[in-house]
């Protein structure tokens, strides 16, 4: 259930980033030019820009992440949009794709969380594009199960996912999240929702669910 962490071997969690970057670069390399500029779940930006945030890790050397910290004003959230916008516009949607895939074995971790947090970063933002597109694509479940179990309060906060009075339960396994009015959907979906997102109509069910929809249009 949702209290309970299990710590992985983090070869296994290297494996899961790895496979999940060459999957997504997959995908990514089918979509059409339409599909590459249409918007994510990820607020303000299109496929191109989440990919480009996707790949600045392996692109952007510690001096040069510290410069454009700098140039942002100490500002992460500033930086990396600014970054991300930047980036998408001058690399192709193939390119894109292929840094994607080229570097499935890279090390780069967020700052904080660990390696948990480097699988926590491919699938959500995979799933920032797949989702907002329709695609049928599921994150294999260890991978979800991995970042499930690693879902707790300070998760929550850090994400800025408002589940006052909400317990999540997902359908697909056995896992559940939070005290209240029940919200259940896919595992997958429900951790788009731990991670702060808002998700297409038709996802969850429940009374609480109209609080989690995406603004449509």
């Amino acid at each position: 259930m949702g209290n309970t962490t299990h710590r992985r071997p983090a070869a296994d969690i290297r494996s899961a980033i790895a496979a999940e970057r060459r999957e997504l670069a997959a995908v990514l390399a089918e979509l059409s030019a339409e599909e590459w500029d249409a918007p994510t779940l990820c607020g303000g930006w299109r496929v191109r820009e989440v990919t480009a945030h996707m790949t600045m890790g392996f692109r952007y050397p510690l001096p040069k992440m510290a410069w454009e910290l700098i140039r942002a004003r100490g500002s992460l959230h500033r930086m990396t949009d600014r970054c991300a916008r930047k980036d998408a516009a001058s690399h192709s949607a193939r390119d894109l794709a292929a840094l994607l895939n080229d570097n499935a074995d890279h090390p780069w971790k967020p700052p904080v969380g660990g390696i948990e947090a480097a699988l926590g970063h491919d699938v959500v933002h995979g799933l920032d594009i797949t989702v907002a597109l329709g695609l049928s694509r599921r994150v294999p479940e260890e991978r979800v199960r991995i970042l499930l179990e690693s879902i707790n309060a300070r998760t929550v906060k850090f994400f800025g996912a408002d589940l006052a009075g909400i317990e999540l339960r997902a359908n697909d396994l056995d896992w559940s999240f939070g005290t209240g009015a029940p919200l259940s959907g896919s595992a997958q979906d429900l951790l788009l929702l731990a991670y702060g997102r808002r998700l297409p109509p038709g996802h969850l069910h429940g009374e609480p669910r109209d609080r989690f929809v995406a603004p449509q249009g």
